[in-house]
């Protein structure tokens, strides 16, 4: 039975599975997106998302956090060089999981996951955000003028 276990084990023992997500981690930050089974991509997500938030505040005390989880010096360099200056105004939300069907051998359901960022294709048909108010009175519709009915008459006196 798996009473209060908080997240999936992935098949391996405790040091595989944090070395194998440290490692996928790097390689996301590296590449900015990956491809891996789904199970694995909803794991990632759950393991680098709070460490692009401690990224996104630049201390030591977070660096040795986040490189006490990651385990490679460039990876934690690039993170908070490059990563944390593009998601810094983003409150939460820094990937995305996109599905791409099975995997010819072992019919393994596979995913992509990326950092939404680095994605131009997704973000450039969207304008920057807007800043406007809208209120809560009812002014969504205006009033229509009325048109006149056209007279008939101008097409009898033709006759």
């Amino acid at each position: 039975m798996r009473h209060g276990k908080k997240f999936n084990h992935l098949g391996r023992k405790s040091a595989h599975r944090k070395a194998m997500l440290a490692n996928m981690a790097c390689s996301l930050i590296e590449h900015k997106r990956i491809n891996t089974t789904t199970a694995k991509a909803k794991a990632l997500k759950q393991f680098v998302e709070p460490l692009i938030t401690k990224s996104k505040e630049d201390t030591t005390h977070n660096r040795r956090i986040v490189m006490s989880r990651l385990r490679q010096k460039q990876a934690v360099a690039e993170l908070f060089r490059d990563v944390a200056a593009k998601v810094g105004d983003r409150p939460g939300g820094y990937t995305r999981i996109i599905k791409l069907g099975n995997r010819l051998g072992d019919n393994a359901d596979m995913a992509m996951i990326e950092l939404v960022d680095y994605n131009e294709l997704y973000n450039a048909g969207k304008p920057a955000k807007k800043s406007t108010r809208r209120s809560r009175r009812g002014g969504g519709k205006k009033a229509t003028a009325a048109v006149p009915p056209v007279e008939t008459q101008a097409t009898n006196e033709e006759e």
